[in-house]
C-alpha cells in the first residue's frame, strides 16, 4: 500500500491528568503525518471508547496519549484486540514501564543502578514510615511519588520529616500506593533511544528545585536544555549503553526516553518513559534533531515501526 494513501489515527488526549500535554503531542504530530501525505484523523478516549474505533477506516494507529490508560498497557490492549498496528511499545512493556515498582525491580534483576526505595500503602501511619526510612537507610531529602504517574506528577523532593508527613497525606488522598526513595543531587541527563538504538543523551539544568511538571512543559520555567549533555565521552558512551538495556529489558518498541542522574561518576537509572512528549519543549525530538533526524522523519519512522503482537 503506497503510504501516501495510508489512514493514520492519532489517539490523543485521554482522561489521565497529563491530557493537555498529550492534545499537545498529538496536534505536532498529526501535523507532521499530515506534511508526509498520510491521511490524518483523531481519536480522544475521553469523548470515545476504545471499541469505538471502525478498523476497516484505518491503517495504523499512532499513540499520542500519556499517562494513566494511554500508556500503562490499557490502551494497547485494545490496539491489539481490534488487531490494528500501533506505534511505541506493547502491553506488557507499557505496563512494567508505567508501574514505577514493577520496573525497579526489573532494574535490580538486570543490575541497572536506581535509587533506594520503598512502598507504602496510603493505609500506613507515619510513624511506621519514619521506621521503614531507617530500615531502608534512607537519608533526607527524600522523594515521595506515586507509583504510576508520568510527567512528575504527583513527585515531591522533602527535606525534612515534616515536610515528607504533610506530603504524604496529600498523596495518600489520591493514591493508593506511594514510593518513598532516595533523592539523588547532580546532574539531569536523559536519553532517547528509537529501535534499540540510543540517539543521544541530553542535559537539563532546571531553575527550579528539581525537573517538575513546570520545568518540563513551561517556557516561562526556563529550563537549560545542554545538547550533548555535558559530561566525558566515555561516561556519554555509558550512558547512552544503559538506556538501551533498559529499552531491551523491558522489550520496548519504538521510542523510549530514560531519565538519569548523574552523581559521583555513576548514573542513577529514575525511570523509562514508553510515550515520551512530542511538544516544542519536548527531548526526543530535540536529540533526534542533534542526529540531524527532523521531525517529520522522526515521526515517519515510529509509523513505519507500527505493528501488533507488540
Amino acid at each position: 500500500m503506497n503510504k501516501y494513501k495510508k489512514k493514520i489515527l492519532v489517539v490523543l488526549g485521554g482522561i489521565s491528568r497529563e491530557r493537555d500535554v498529550s492534545l499537545k503531542s498529538g496536534t505536532a504530530c498529526a501535523s507532521a503525518l499530515k506534511d508526509l501525505g498520510y491521511n490524518v484523523n483523531f481519536f480522544d478516549p475521553k469523548k470515545k471508547q476504545f471499541n469505538t474505533i471502525n478498523k476497516r477506516n484505518v491503517d495504523i494507529i499512532f499513540n499520542a496519549l500519556h499517562g494513566e490508560f494511554g500508556e500503562d498497557g490499557i490502551a494497547q490492549s485494545f490496539f491489539e484486540y481490534l488487531k490494528i498496528p500501533y506505534t511505541h511499545s506493547g502491553v506488557i512493556s507499557s505496563m512494567q514501564a508505567m508501574d514505577k515498582v514493577i520496573s525497579k525491580k526489573i532494574f535490580k534483576f538486570k543490575k541497572i543502578l536506581s535509587p533506594r526505595y520503598f512502598v507504602i500503602n496510603n493505609q500506613v501511619d507515619f510513624k511506621n514510615i519514619k521506621t521503614k526510612i531507617k530500615i531502608n537507610k534512607l537519608r533526607l531529602p527524600i522523594v515521595i511519588k506515586p507509583t504510576n504517574e508520568g510527567s512528575s506528577i504527583g513527585v515531591f523532593v522533602c527535606i525534612n520529616l515534616k515536610d515528607l508527613e504533610n506530603k504524604f497525606k496529600n498523596l495518600r488522598k489520591k493514591y493508593k500506593d506511594i514510593i518513598f526513595e532516595q533523592f539523588i543531587p547532580g546532574q539531569e541527563i536523559q536519553v532517547a533511544t528509537m529501535k534499540n538504538k540510543a540517539l543521544g543523551a541530553i542535559e537539563l539544568r532546571p531553575k527550579r528545585k528539581f525537573y517538575d511538571y513546570k520545568a518540563k512543559y513551561l517556557k516561562s520555567a526556563k529550563t537549560d536544555h545542554i545538547m550533548p549533555a555535558n559530561i566525558n565521552k566515555k561516561k556519554y558512551l555509558e550512558v547512552l549503553k544503559i538506556a538501551e538495556k533498559t529499552h531491551k529489558a523491558l522489550h520496548c518498541k519504538g521510542v523510549t526516553r530514560c531519565d538519569f542522574k548523574f552523581y559521583k561518576n555513576k548514573f542513577y537509572l529514575l525511570e523509562i518513559n514508553t510515550q515520551p512528549g512530542m511538544t516544542s519543549l519536548s527531548l526526543v525530538p530535540e536529540i533526534a534533531k542533534y542526529r540531524k533526524i527532523s521531525f517529520k522523519k522522526l515521526i515517519n519512522d515510529l509509523v513505519l515501526d507500527a505493528s501488533i503482537n507488540r
